[in-house]
């Protein structure tokens, strides 16, 4: 008889990870948020019973409370009547926990800006496709606005980067798909050009023909057209953020 012994010194592996007490409490109660055991407006037990609950002490109650705030989960207000309220959790949440997420670990360098970019790139694609393809009378209105005032628009003006960052989101709007809003949304706040771009005269004018280029193929119903302009666009942007970073 053959014996297979391939696997005979492979430990079986039955453990799992052991959470820390912060971490099983912040787990424990974003999973009842989310999961809709906990509503929306919903006011969760007083903190000394939550601990006792958890088993926890205060202060390990507090940092998981904390971080499901920073996460808009949940909100703290302060008072007689106060205490820790669960927010009303939609698409929206999404970009708002997804924007503090890339934000630290850009900061802490963990993660790179050209790897958030070129994510940003990936989904702004199908969105610019699907915007030329559903999007309504009122949006094509106001998205010919935006590029109308950035067209007249210095580029020291304060608005530029406000401008910028309503025509990629309302693009993303526009696609119907509002994950994908909620994403593009999130990764253009992390990646904002104005932030990183020496933004010259010159730049401006490009990026504001850019926009036009990704206008009108949306207006025209053209998603091959908008792959192309929105390409275009992130590519040069791309471009002259690198080259001003080693300059």
């Amino acid at each position: 008889m053959t014996i297979n012994t391939d696997d005979a010194s492979a430990p079986k592996v039955i453990g799992q990870k052991v959470m820390r007490p912060r971490q099983q409490v912040e787990d424990t109660i974003r999973e009842a948020i989310l999961s809709g055991e906990l509503k929306s407006g919903e006011l969760l037990p007083p903190e000394a019973e939550l601990a006792r609950q958890f088993n926890v002490s205060r202060t390990t109650l507090r940092e998981a409370l904390r971080v499901l705030t920073s996460q808009h989960l949940i909100t703290k207000v302060p008072g007689a009547r106060g205490g820790n309220f669960v927010q009303s959790v939609d698409y929206q949440s999404i970009g708002a926990a997804v924007i503090g997420a890339v934000d630290n670990l850009m900061a802490l360098g963990n993660i790179e800006f050209d790897e958030v970019a070129d994510v940003r790139q990936q989904l702004e694609v199908p969105s610019v496709r699907l915007a030329a393809a559903q999007r309504s009378d009122e949006q094509l209105a106001e998205l010919t606005k935006i590029v109308e005032r950035q067209k007249t628009a210095s580029v020291d003006d304060p608005e530029v980067a406000d401008l910028d960052r309503q025509f990629h989101t309302l693009i993303a709007i526009a696609s119907g798909n509002r994950v994908l809003a909620a994403l593009v949304a999130a990764l253009h706040h992390a990646t904002e050009p104005v932030h990183y771009l020496d933004l010259s005269p010159e730049v401006g004018r490009k990026t504001v023909k850019q926009h036009q280029a990704i206008l009108r193929s949306i207006a025209e119903g053209d998603g091959d057209a908008g792959e192309k302009a929105i390409v275009e666009h992130l590519t040069y942007l791309r471009k002259h953020i690198a080259a001003g970073s080693t300059s």
